[in-house]
């Protein structure tokens, strides 16, 4: 073979190789490009995701610390023990001192009203509180509960309502609009709290830790 064939030859070969390579290293760029582009989108859908997850957590957490405010809240309460024997019993020494025990625990308590029924017992128990607060009782029928529901959630007051064993659970139920009966005439430790907010009433039972010295 000629040297000059040769030397084509060769020269040929080295352009094919050239060429190979060059398209070979091209592939290789599209491929890296193709595998940057992705792992960039991959990148910035997570990106998105985090904040959209991160934009959701604050709107519920503002959501969740914007609770519907309170308008006014109820307590209702059985007179406390009363004695025996005659027709409009007083509290017992107990009682007296149960009524005292309810002061304390609406010591710092807004309270704006008290009612109470017109009997002895009722009245005592609403009287400290009254005092502390520097309230009139407000007299109100048993016999009329529709009456004074009408009045507490009219006149929008945190109030005190001193009611008995077959009242103060029944009106409690039909201040947030549920049937609730008369509980036993053994139980004095019970405080219901009718809490009434805007488009709701809620119920809450408390029971007294308050337990008499005799």
């Amino acid at each position: 073979m000629m040297p000059e064939k040769r030397i084509c030859e060769r020269n040929a070969r080295l352009h094919r190789n050239v060429f190979y390579f060059r398209s070979q290293r091209a592939i290789v760029d599209v491929n890296t490009l193709n595998t940057n582009r992705m792992n960039f989108c991959q990148s910035a859908i997570s990106l998105v995701c985090f904040l959209l997850a991160l934009s959701l957590s604050s709107v519920l957490a503002e959501v969740k610390g914007q609770e519907e405010p309170t308008l006014f809240t109820i307590y209702l309460v059985r007179h406390a023990e009363k004695q025996t024997a005659v027709s409009d019993p007083p509290l017992t020494v107990c009682g007296e001192e149960r009524a005292v025990a309810l002061q304390d625990f609406l010591s710092d308590i807004p309270i704006d009203a008290v009612y109470s029924t017109d009997f002895k017992r009722t009245q005592g128990t609403a009287a400290p509180v009254a005092n502390a607060k520097g309230l009139n009782i407000q007299s109100y029928d048993p016999q009329a509960l529709e009456a004074i529901e009408r009045v507490l959630m009219a006149k929008q007051q945190d109030a005190l309502v001193i009611g008995h064993s077959n009242t103060t659970a029944v009106l409690a139920g039909m201040l947030i609009g549920e049937d609730m009966g008369a509980f036993d005439e053994s139980i004095y430790n019970r405080i219901y709290q009718v809490v009434v907010s805007e488009k709701q009433q809620r119920l809450h039972v408390f029971h007294t830790a308050f337990e008499c010295n005799d």
